[in-house]
């Protein structure tokens, strides 16, 4: 009676389907998400307003980023260029849809950060950029949402409410929900192309998926085959391979299990016999180990190796089954049995392994699927006592059965095993034979294999072409069937007729009833069929996998619907994503899009690693580390963090457990970081490229810099306001006014100008090789250390009067050399950190005489090479970096020997290179700074010649040719008086000098042997391994100087 109750619904909900029915309502009111976009833009047009701030007293980023936004939105920004650009060029990406299920995670915001940095860098160079957003329909995750949903709120299933209800739900939930995700791109400040937004359900999207698979189907590509799947009886559908987890054990686990209140075993290695059918040979039974015992009753033979001289009797003889009392064959097959194992007997279940399925293959064994779908047992189990009892349940009845018939033979509680779980419901997944529907996948990869060889596709960083060479050799038929309720309906039809030959019957590939009818026609005819004769259509209740539409993305998100000409705009110009989706996704879309249009759908394939938690470990809710990037942007509590635990769906044994963890991660919770110091920390760390271990300590650190660049500008704007300034920002440093200033630029203007063309160089190379982490190490060096660390603090004097001599001149230059510092370096910082880059690039726009410039710094032109090569000059640096060397060894030597900056020390400088000491040099230019900067009392300056003169004398070494000396004895005095007040003596300062000498030496020891260890060379970045090498060298000189002051006390 329940059968043909449920064939009733199934047939009933085919005629409707088949109809339209289910999708008209959502078509009709969704019938492209990008034109309903487009109506809340023009409400929203008619109430957004430029946003207007004073800068507050210090960094906010609530207060910085807020309408900013919604103010790029409303003027179109996203999609458009500065039209005095020439020779505009287009730059198309697709982002990666997210499933509209769920919320933004720290992944997608690492995705988008690094999506949006190229799209603006894009648009700044002058390019029309149309970044594609959209979401994922995500057919089993929106699904099992839906049903958790379903029975938390109101105790029912799917099938409690029938096929056509429960879709209604689940787009009921969509309308309802679908927009969170749309919000939280707009939160991390995504420059999305809006007005192309898709949903892989949409109706544009669903004509091309239907079409394709149509041609696909025609042309022979796609087919339908029984053979063993992943199937997960917890949601009754097979699964791909990416939506299996493997948990590895290697001893006696219980596991807890969906829709089981009991834990099941695993880990053992169950022994029984099967006795010899016939008692003529001197073995009298065949042991063999199995970890699923219950599978003994799809057993059709025991396999044995054809070398096998213990078994050489056996061959072609039988066993007794020792629980179905039938006789079942002893085969030989060395592919399969390894003699060395165990008893070198295998006992084969084809129905369920896949190596036993082959095997049957093999030696043509009967194949028996003892499962229903559900993981109870079915009629051809062989008894009647033991159908539709669960798979687990009966592995405890089998094994006191066989205890009882005396055939068990032990157990073994030691045994290593990986088990197959779906990601999706944490049930075992069951290999089951299934007809399913196939595409041919091995030409369309042998074509993908040949463009990335033939570099029409670039993978980067390029070590991950191994793997796609690796999966795409290797690549087996795609299984694209679903046996879900909740996605693309494949349309195929089943034909069954009167006098129809075979009872499988024919499959239509069609777009409806009516076109399947057509086809059914055309068959007769060509087939002599009368027109009279009964028939009957039936569409496929399956779904496609979600994969096969995310496939067809790069064409149809571009408006192909399968049947028109391939879109103008086509291929687009990249992907980027993390390196787990290489083959699930990316290389899928290669395939099919080639396929259909002859060209790959994209010309650079950009990966980056996985992201984890601090200590490594995978992100989940059950260790309780998972990052909200929300969280980390606006902050959160612990208690609002174990909240949301206890509002989602999972069971309550892991919420209690996650609750704790969180606890112990997160005890005082998440401080607000604000969107741009996320982005920019998030594109800081690509440079590890294996995986991404996230430490929440540098988030903080980026929203320190964000301070840094805030204090920077506001100490820039009191100094244009009081010396009344005029802002004149210019395109580039040769159209600015600067040239009218150039004779009275000094050393310290030349270098900063110097090093910001550096920046800029540097800043240009790094986006065109896509080594974004290049870009922001760059420019947080040049901001904190360059521009606040050294052209500040020289230029205060100048800019407040030094020692009441005013520069008039000088200040002047030092203030439109300031202006163009930050003015650059705001357009080089807008890709990672839009919000605080925009706020200030205003804050100088609007006190700028020029009024023709972009309304927004992210149409701004992004700082050209050739605009500031003519600044760059070694010659300046290298002096500027002596005058650096001198006044950090001075500060160095003050540091090591505990002197503070209010004490004067007389200095003297020696060196050997005549050009650094002479009028003209650095030292005697910039004598009064260096002065100033050491607080010394006296600089001597002397030569080689004299530096016997210097025994008596403490020193600090700046490079072999220059070298800062203190006389021991000033030292020893100012020690003297410090330790009056202190109450220390010689003896504690010995004490303090070996404690530090100590910690260099612990510091040292860790730095070798973290350089030293293999993997260091093979994994460690470029830019790491070079921090290290200047640390190494810091801390041996450290050491150095520790040790001779050592000396020099003892």
């Amino acid at each position: 009676m329940f059968s043909s109750l449920f064939f009733n619904i199934r047939k009933n909900y085919s005629f409707k389907r088949n109809n339209n029915f289910f999708f008209h309502k959502f078509h009709q009111k969704f019938t492209n998400l990008s034109e309903n976009y487009e109506i809340k833009s023009k409400i929203l047009q008619n109430n957004v307003q430029k946003p207007s701030k004073k800068l507050g007293r210090s960094y906010d980023p609530a207060i910085v980023e807020q309408g900013w936004y919604d103010w790029w939105d409303h003027k179109g920004f996203f999609g458009s260029t500065n039209l005095d650009y020439e020779d505009q060029k287009n730059f198309i990406m697709l982002s990666p849809p997210p499933n509209v299920t769920g919320s933004l995670h720290i992944g997608h915001a690492l995705t988008f950060s690094i999506q949006d940095a190229l799209s603006r860098w894009y648009r700044m160079s002058g390019y029309n950029v149309s970044w594609i957003p959209g979401t994922d329909h995500a057919g089993i995750g929106m699904q099992s949402v839906i049903e958790k949903k379903l029975f938390n709120e109101r105790n029912i299933t799917r099938h409690d409410l029938g096929r056509e209800n429960f879709v209604k739900e689940v787009w009921n939930w969509r309308e309802l929900h679908g927009d969170k995700i749309i919000k939280q791109l707009r939160r991390l400040g995504s420059s999305l192309d809006w007005n192309n937004l898709f949903f892989t359900m949409d109706a544009p999207r669903s004509k091309a998926v239907t079409n394709a698979f149509i041609k696909l189907y025609n042309d022979g590509m796609i087919y339908r085959d029984t053979r063993l799947v992943n199937w997960c009886c917890a949601l009754g559908t097979v699964i791909s391979d990416i939506e299996v987890d493997y948990k590895s054990i290697s001893e006696q686990t219980f596991l807890k299990l969906p829709g089981r209140e009991e834990e099941v075993e695993f880990g053992v290695l169950h022994r029984f016999a099967y006795p010899l059918a016939d008692s003529m040979s001197n073995v009298k039974e065949l042991v063999v180990a199995t970890t699923r015992i219950e599978t003994i009753l799809g057993d059709t033979a025991v396999a044995i190796h054809p070398d096998d001289l213990r078994y050489k009797s056996l061959h072609g003889k039988y066993v007794m089954h020792p629980l179905l009392n039938k006789r079942i064959p002893i085969v030989c097959d060395p592919e399969l049995v390894d003699m060395e194992f165990g008893t070198g007997v295998v006992k084969v279940t084809p129905a369920h392994d896949t190596n036993d399925y082959a095997c049957a293959r093999r030696n043509k064994l009967p194949i028996i699927n003892i499962f229903n779908k559900n993981g109870t047992l079915n009629d051809n189990c062989g008894i009647t006592d033991l159908i539709n009892k669960d798979r687990f349940d009966v592995r405890k009845i089998i094994i006191d059965v066989l205890q009882f018939l005396g055939f068990y033979r032990g157990k073994d509680t030691k045994h290593e095993m990986r088990i197959a779980i779906c990601s999706r419901s944490g049930d075992v997944i069951e290999p089951l034979l299934q007809p399913q529907w196939y595409l041919k996948c091995k030409d369309m990869a042998q074509r993908a294999l040949r463009d990335v060889e033939s570099e029409k596709i670039v993978i980067k960083p390029n070590y991950h072409t191994e793997e796609w060479n690796r999966w795409l050799w290797n690549i087996q038929d795609w299984c694209i069937s679903r046996q879900l309720w909740w996605g693309h309906p494949i349309p195929v039809y089943h034909l069954s007729y009167e006098g129809q030959p075979t009872s499988d019957g024919l499959w239509f590939a069609a777009a409806s009833t009516n076109e399947a009818d057509q086809l059914v026609k055309e068959y007769f005819k060509q087939n002599n069929i009368s027109l009279q004769t009964n028939y009957a259509l039936k569409q496929d209740d399956d779904v496609l996998d979600t994969w096969f539409s995310s496939a067809l993305l790069p064409l149809s998100a571009l408006h192909w619907n399968g049947s028109n000409e391939i879109p103008i705009n086509y291929p687009t110009d990249m992907v980027e994503s993390g390196f787990d989706i290489l083959f699930f996704w990316i290389s899928r879309m290669t395939m099919l899009c080639t396929y259909f249009s002859g060209k790959p759908p994209f010309k650079n394939i950009l990966l980056h690693a996985m992201v984890r938690d601090s200590k490594g470990r995978k992100m989940s809710k059950s260790l309780g580390n998972v990052i909200d990037p929300i969280h980390v942007i606006e902050g959160v509590t612990l208690k609002e963090m174990q909240q949301g635990l206890y509002n989602s769906n999972l069971p309550k044994n892991e919420i209690n457990e996650s609750v704790e963890l969180l606890e112990k991660e997160f005890p005082e919770g998440i401080k607000a970081c604000g969107t741009d110091s996320l982005r920019f920390s998030l594109i800081f760390y690509t440079q590890q490229t294996r995986q991404i271990n996230l430490d929440i300590t540098n988030v903080v650190s980026s929203g320190n810099f964000c301070n840094k660049i805030w204090n920077l500008f506001k100490f820039a704007h009191e100094r244009f306001d009081s010396l009344n300034h005029t802002i004149s920002i210019y395109k580039t440093i040769s159209d600015s006014s600067l040239c009218g200033f150039t004779e009275h630029l000094s050393l310290v203007d030349k270098y900063i100008l110097s090093k910001l063309a550096n920046t800029v160089i540097c800043s240009q190379n790094g986006f065109q090789k896509l080594e974004l982490h290049e870009v922001t190490d760059i420019l947080r060096n040049f901001i904190i250390g360059d521009l606040c660390g050294v052209y500040l603090e020289f230029i205060k004097p100048v800019l407040y009067g030094n020692q009441g001599n005013i520069d008039v001149k000088a200040q002047k230059a030092a203030l439109k050399v300031l202006e163009i510092c930050l003015d650059t370096s705001l357009r080089l910082l807008h890709p990672f950190m839009p919000f605080i880059t925009e706020e200030l690039w205003q804050s100088l726009v609007n006190q700028s005489e020029n009024k023709s410039l972009p309304e927004s710094i992210m149409l701004a032109e992004y700082p050209k090479i050739k605009d500031f090569n003519t600044w760059k000059d070694n010659k300046v640096e290298d002096a500027m970096q002596t005058v650096l060397g001198v006044i950090r060894a001075s500060r160095s030597l003050r540091q090591r020997n505990n002197i503070p900056l209010g004490h004067p020390l007389p200095f003297t400088i020696w060196t050997n290179d005549q050009e650094l000491i002479s009028n003209q040099g650095p030292i005697k230019k910039y004598f009064n700074d260096i002065q100033k900067f050491i607080q010394a009392s006296e600089i001597k300056i002397i030569d080689s010649q004299d530096e016997n003169l210097l025994s008596n004398f403490t020193v600090s070494f700046i490079s072999s040719n220059l070298k800062v000396y203190v006389p021991i004895s000033s030292i020893y005095e100012i020690q003297s008086s410090l330790q009056k007040k202190n109450n220390t003596d010689k003896d504690e300062q010995f004490k303090n000098l070996n404690k530090k000498l100590d910690k260099v030496n612990i510091e040292l020891d860790s730095l070798k042997n973290k350089t030293e260890n293999p993997e260091y060379e093979i994994k460690a970045p470029k830019i790491a391994k070079e921090k290290d090498r200047k640390k190494y060298e810091s801390l041996i000189e450290q050491r150095n100087v520790l040790q001779k002051n050592i000396d020099l006390i003892k």
